[in-house]
């Protein structure tokens, strides 16, 4: 047994296992193979309706009926995999050239999901059956074993196009993910028949016939000058924008219409940059927007905005590029299989696999019907010659006991046991000498093929057999043969199936939006118990502020420019612009402020909200609840970050009270086993934010502060204290860092 037991390392055995189980998930999962361009879902799903005979010119067949076929067979990785598979290859949004001809829901550009499979048909698309799956009855590729060796499955497809570059690709594997962007068909085909004609062609040249990415939803690549960088090293980012035009709208307004979007805005993405641009005129940076409206159908997309009459257009479209996704950036990363391995392939890289394949596939193709054409000419030389000497053939046949003997004296000459009519018919039957092809021809021929039409029908038969031969063979000894045979070709597919280039390659200036510079006006901000924040008038909040400040937790005047800041329990402080807040009316319900700032509702609470423009002008003075102080200028709260420390604090501490001091001379500790302390507010040092502070009173165990108050010199104040009434003034002044009074009314 022992000598049974493998002894080694057990990061050796992962070390191996993972890469094992990375390439299994780069080579059988997520990445195209360069040669025909398909993931293996992919190429397992086209195989998979090629075999159920879904021709492009027969009834559809039920997707459910596609994917369960499919998985049984030959991808056994899911269901869900399969149908988005088969779905996306049906979108002519996502693929420039759709492979699947689908009938039914399979989603839209607005990111609409897809019917069910039981509910959607598809069939192959012309293009694929044509030119992806048409000659895997020459043995042009290899066949593999299927998952379970139960069915065997091409290892790539035939495709006759660079299909890689054509319809591009995306996916995610382990520790790698390609992205190509799809191309121009006629643009690819004639790259590539340049590439055969000279295969010293650099990037550059090829480039002269392929002017870059060739986008389904069109737009406009604004940084040509980049692209020949990106295509050399296989890596790069590709900027996009959307198309804009200007129509006249109703009452002398315009409006902007988007007619083509990016292509990474494919999806819910029309839905977030509406979203977005609605968030432009709530946020107030910009209020030249009246309307947005989608009006995109089948004709194509229609996203309109009405602007005011006076509205600087050009100004306007710059920010819908700064500000939302209307100016996007495809990152590429042109990684493929190319002989097994993940490669990063430029485009001279992804030609010469493309064409080598080419020559390959079509090697494999001529060699087969070559020999096709060499077996049938030797069938037809065996019944002509059969013809010849037909009352001979005749006459052994009768002559003979059985098939074997005729065979025999027909491909050997041995006429023993046969029966002649003379000597002269048993010499020339042994001189015929057929091979066992043509006699096994013979002895199956049919008595019509004796008619003299027949007969010279099968002579132009051979003459056209022999015709073939000598082409097939020319083709496979002469590389200018073939490489004319395959361009030709690629022209018929390009003549076809070209389609005209709809993305705009370019070169355009980056967005620069000019601001209007905002009116710094006074305004109110007020916040209710529920968080719920917002912005009114300065005028409204001055003629209803008592009940404001009764109604809402948090008010005071602040200008639009500045910010609000947030001091929370957890230590940490918020900041929020004004201009993020809707402005609005009094009884306008607002936006929880979790929605515009960092603030976690489920961790954090709000001790005290002010305007960063006041916290310049004074101190701050922080407690927390294991009774430590410290003061801080409020100045070190001037920060541009959203969310900063306003105070260090200890394991288990909190902050419970924030106060901004004015003329606060006392300040009074409440403790929860009811000791009051009092004292100066000039004990307590300043310090910084970053500091935790000194003790202000000291807390018996399991004592801690509950609430803090502040007294100004001759200022009476009275709290309710074990359901009395307690007068704070009262109260002795005396050294902080002290134990305090517990005070029983």
């Amino acid at each position: 047994m022992e000598d049974r037991i493998i002894k080694t390392e057990y990061s050796d055995i992962m070390q191996k296992s993972f890469i094992d189980y990375a390439m299994s998930v780069i080579v059988a999962r997520a990445l195209p193979d360069v040669r025909d361009g398909l993931k293996p879902v992919q190429r397992r799903t086209l195989y998979d309706m090629y075999e159920l005979g879904l021709r492009y010119d027969r009834p559809y067949r039920k997707s459910a009926r596609i994917v369960g076929d499919t998985m049984g067979k030959y991808h056994p990785h899911g269901d869900s995999s399969i149908y988005d598979c088969l779905v996306v290859m049906t979108q002519d949004f996502k693929k420039i050239l759709p492979l699947v001809d689908g009938h039914g829901n399979f989603g839209n550009i607005e990111g609409d999901s897809h019917a069910a499979m039981r509910y959607t048909e598809a069939r192959l698309s012309k293009i694929t059956q044509e030119n992806f799956l048409e000659d895997l009855d020459k043995n042009v590729v290899d066949f593999v074993p299927n998952f379970d060796e139960t069915e065997r499955e091409p290892s790539v497809l035939p495709v006759k196009i660079p299909n890689f570059l054509i319809n591009g690709s995306e996916g995610i594997a382990v520790g790698m993910a390609t992205s190509t962007p799809p191309h121009n068909l006629a643009e690819v085909i004639d790259a590539e028949i340049a590439f055969m004609q000279d295969d010293t062609l650099t990037t550059k040249d090829l480039m002269k016939y392929i002017k870059g990415p060739d986008f389904p939803t069109g737009g406009i690549v604004i940084n040509k000058d980049e692209l020949l960088e990106i295509y050399e090293t296989g890596v790069g980012k590709i900027r996009i924008r959307g198309k804009v035009e200007t129509e006249k709208g109703k009452n002398g307004h315009i409006n902007l219409v988007i007619t083509e979007i990016p292509y990474t805005m494919i999806g819910m993405g029309i839905g977030k940059f509406m979203s977005d641009v609605a968030e432009l005129a709530e946020k107030k940076i910009t209020n030249d927007i009246i309307d947005i409206s989608n009006q995109s159908s089948k004709e194509g997309i229609r996203i309109v905005i009405e602007l005011k009459k006076d509205t600087n257009v050009e100004n306007f479209t710059n920010l819908l590029y700064k500000k939302t996704k209307l100016e996007d950036t495809f990152g590429v990363n042109m990684l493929a299989i190319d002989n097994g391995r993940p490669e990063t392939m430029s485009l001279r890289e992804i030609m010469r696999a493309c064409a080598d394949f080419q020559f390959e596939t079509a090697t494999r193709k001529y060699t087969t019907l070559l020999k096709k054409e060499q077996d049938k000419k030797e069938i037809q030389e065996g019944l002509i010659k059969a013809c010849n000497v037909i009352d001979l053939v005749i006459e052994i046949l009768r002559g003979s006991k059985d098939r074997a003997m005729a065979k025999n004296c027909l491909v050997n000459g041995e006429t023993e046991g046969i029966n002649f009519k003379s000597r002269e018919s048993k010499a020339m039957a042994a001189q015929l000498l057929f091979t066992e092809a043509q006699a096994d021809a013979i002895l199956e021929m049919r008595l019509y093929k004796l008619i003299g039409l027949e007969l010279e029908a099968l002579v132009k038969e051979h003459e056209q057999t022999v015709a073939n031969i000598y082409k097939y063979e020319d083709i496979l000894e002469n590389h200018d043969s073939m490489a004319m045979v395959i361009q030709s070709d690629l022209n018929k597919i390009k003549k076809e199936f070209k389609a005209d280039r709809k993305t705009v390659i370019d070169n355009r200036e980056t967005a620069v939006y000019e601001e209007k510079p905002v009116e710094e006006m006074d305004v109110a901000f007020i916040m209710d118990r529920f968080g719920y924040a917002k912005t009114i008038d300065a005028s409204t909040y001055e003629k209803n502020k008592e009940t404001i400040q009764a109604e809402f937790k948090y008010s005071f005047i602040m200008k639009n420019t500045g910010k609000v800041c947030f001091f929370t329990n957890t230590g940490n402080l918020h900041t929020v612009k004004a201009m993020d807040l809707p402005q609005g009316k009094m009884r306008d319900k607002g936006i929880p402020i979790d929605n515009v700032s960092n603030f976690d509702t489920a961790k954090e609470t709000i001790i005290m909200a002010a305007s960063q423009s006041d916290l310049n002008l004074y101190r701050i003075l922080f407690t927390t609840k294991m009774s430590m102080m410290k003061i801080v200028d409020g100045g070190e709260f001037d920060v541009s970050k959203r969310t900063v420390a306003a105070t260090k604090l200890a394991d288990g501490d909190e902050v419970v009270n924030v106060e901004i001091l004015h003329e606060q001379k006392t300040v009074i500790l409440r403790s929860n086993d009811g000791f009051f302390l009092r004292f100066y507010v000039d004990t307590i040092p300043e310090k910084k934010k970053a500091a935790v502070g000194v003790r202000g009173m000291r807390l018996g165990k399991n004592d801690f502060i509950r609430d803090v108050f502040y007294l100004n010199d001759m200022e009476e104040k009275a709290i309710e204290h074990n359901d009395k009434t307690l007068e704070l003034g009262h109260l002795k002044v005396t050294s902080r860092d002290t134990k305090g009074t517990k005070v029983r009314l």
